[in-house]
């Protein structure tokens, strides 16, 4: 006879089935219309529609990165017998949060067009920031350099080759303010895409530090961090890592900070974005940050605070790809869902803590070489399913991107693009316009319900910590993206212009491919030169001391880091610490 189990031991999905269940339910549609239509369909089958599509009625869409959710060819109140309005869907700004976190949507607050910006050093991104910002682009986003984000100086041999390409190069404090020069930071909103918790940790304590030097108070600064161990453990391609545990507790101390000190500031962009480039389904990719997410809140109630007060500054961000009704579809089941999650499993009564916030980028994985312009319809596509299922902040990724980080011309499409969708189109006069289409809601329901499979089979492993630790991930991520390339390659995938309709007989204009500024890596590494020549040395080796010890200790290790920082201290220096502290983690083989 098997026991009953405790709450702890249940399920997020045992949760939620017990909480919800079908008592109470009203639905929708009149059980006598619906037989009738049953009837009627049958009927509309077997004598209108042709065999060959009576025995294909369900199709695999086959779309790259795509679920591979089955189709079926017509959908009809049948789909979603069940449907309960006010339980499933509601009004926009209302439980359960399907169709909008706020009333009036877009009509209230237009989506922020956050373009990414990054390459050379410092003052070459800072003007592409300006440029955007003058060509109406409402927020910042930072990307940087490989270097930084394995936490290497410039002149760190690991560094040579690599400096200020595919993002900014940041070694210190000067250069996050030389990065922000003339950027009025308390009116403008910035996500530093410093994606690992170690990253984070670092950076995130030189910007204030900047700030601070400005004169800029905290409480006025407004953005975001991704501090995702998932990006470490798994995404990060670099030649040393932290353990998991480790890398998952500097994590929760950049959350526990942050929300401390920084009011304004999103402590955690959960990243499903990253992890589905790197080759994972859109399922996946939307799971495992779920998992992400009720551990970290796990571990904060643990640490003794309030669920409420934590879960209002945390935010998700998600990659939307070619397949279009599955990528509105999937921002409004992932809404219902984290709603479903933190009323349910942890009680959240504050309203702001039962929504789901997220950014989006556009599949940079989804964009080819070959005829570079298509990327643009592509991108714009993606973009508009975002903002038909409801993102608060959008990024369309540039045609270029296939070659090399945008040109400044590219760059002014992508923004041109969701400035288009946003005055012109019209979509954002009506909350939700696709809510109610029986396909949108039938493909929400069936995205809702793999996603909670997924987090299951996670939550049964012990945990998303100890999924990244026993290889699960890693070994979901690499199968899934050999499988979906060889569909490509063996055009099970069409791709316009790559694979499919490929104009080989057509000579196509060149386009104007971006050229990295030259002499970055030279004028990073004198700038370190030069600071540590003038900086207190002594002051600087006595902060990582202390740093030292406090990851030793177990303590809460950014207030360090911001002491480092203050004393000039540099990523590299910083990350030396965490080595040292922590020991390195191999990951796993998985084959």
């Amino acid at each position: 006879m098997s026991q009953k189990k405790t709450t702890k031991e249940m399920t997020t999905k045992d949760i939620l089935a017990q909480k919800l269940g079908k008592e109470g339910r009203i639905p929708l549609y009149n059980p006598e219309a619906l037989q009738k239509i049953r009837e009627e369909m049958e009927q509309w089958k077997s004598t209108v529609v042709r065999e060959e599509d009576r025995n294909n009625w369900y199709v695999t869409p086959s779309t790259i990165l795509g679920s591979q959710i089955p189709r079926g060819m017509l959908y009809t109140p049948l789909d979603n017998a069940d449907l309960d309005y006010l339980r499933d869907l509601g009004f926009s700004g209302k439980e359960p949060y399907t169709r909008a976190i706020h009333a009036n949507l877009y009509r209230g607050r237009r989506f922020t067009i956050r373009q990414l910006a990054g390459f050379g050093g410092p003052e070459d991104t800072n003007k592409r920031v300006r440029f955007l910002l003058d060509h109406g682009a409402t927020g910042v986003s930072i990307i940087f350099d490989l270097p930084t984000i394995q936490e290497y100086d410039s002149d760190d041999p690991m560094s040579k080759g690599q400096v200020g390409m595919c993002g900014v190069a940041i070694d210190c404090v000067d250069d996050m303010a030389t990065l922000f020069e003339e950027v009025p930071l308390d009116k403008v909103t910035v996500s530093l895409v410093s994606h690992y918790p170690t990253n984070t940790a670092i950076l995130f304590p030189m910007y204030l530090e900047m700030a601070s030097r400005r004169g800029i108070d905290w409480s006025k600064l407004t953005g975001s961090v991704q501090n995702d161990l998932v990006l470490e453990c798994v995404v990060r391609s670099a030649p040393e890592y932290i353990p998991p545990r480790d890398c998952f507790k500097i994590q929760c101390d950049n959350m526990e900070f942050t929300r401390k000190n920084v009011p304004g500031w999103n402590l955690v962009t959960f990243n499903g974005y990253n992890l589905r480039e790197n080759g994972t389904s859109a399922i996946t990719e939307m799971a495992v940050a779920t998992a992400n997410a009720i551990e970290s809140l796990e571990e904060m109630v643990r640490r003794g605070h309030d669920v409420d007060w934590v879960a209002e500054r945390i935010a998700f961000f998600w990659s939307p790809s070619n397949d279009f009704f599955e990528e509105a579809a999937r921002i409004r089941a992932m809404r219902r869902l984290w709603y479903q999650i933190m009323k349910h499993r942890f009680d959240a009564k504050n309203p702001r803590a039962l929504w789901m916030r997220c950014h989006v980028q556009t599949s940079g994985i989804s964009l080819f070489r070959e005829e570079p312009y298509n990327n643009i319809v592509r991108a714009a596509y993606q973009g508009l399913a975002s903002v038909l299922g409801g993102a608060q902040s959008v990024h369309i990724d540039s045609y270029d991107e296939a070659y090399s980080v945008p040109t400044e011309e590219a760059a002014l499409v992508s923004l041109r693009t969701q400035q288009i969708i946003q005055a012109e189109t019209a979509v954002t006069e009506v909350v939700d316009p696709l809510g109610g289409s029986f396909y949108v809601e039938a493909l929400t329901d069936e995205i809702e319900k793999r996603i909670l499979d997924e987090v299951t089979e996670i939550e049964e492993m012990g945990g998303l910590v100890s999924a990244v630790e026993k290889g699960w991930l890693h070994k979901k991520v690499a199968k899934y993206a050999i499988e979906e390339q060889k569909s490509i390659e063996e055009g099970k995938i069409n791709i316009v212009g790559h694979n499919y309709l490929r104009a080989s007989d057509l000579e196509l204009p060149e386009i104007n491919v971006f050229r990295y500024p030259e002499g970055v890596e030279e004028g990073q590494q004198e700038k370190l030169r030069k600071l540590r020549q003038r900086r207190d040395s002594r002051r600087v080796e006595g902060c990582l001391s202390q740093l030292r010890e406090a990851c030793q200790k177990g303590e809460n290790i950014v207030p360090y880091c911001l002491e480092a920082a203050k004393a000039d201290a540099t990523e590299g220096e910083m990350f030396k610490v965490f080595k040292e502290a922590f020991g390195l983690w191999k990951p796993p083989v998985y084959w």
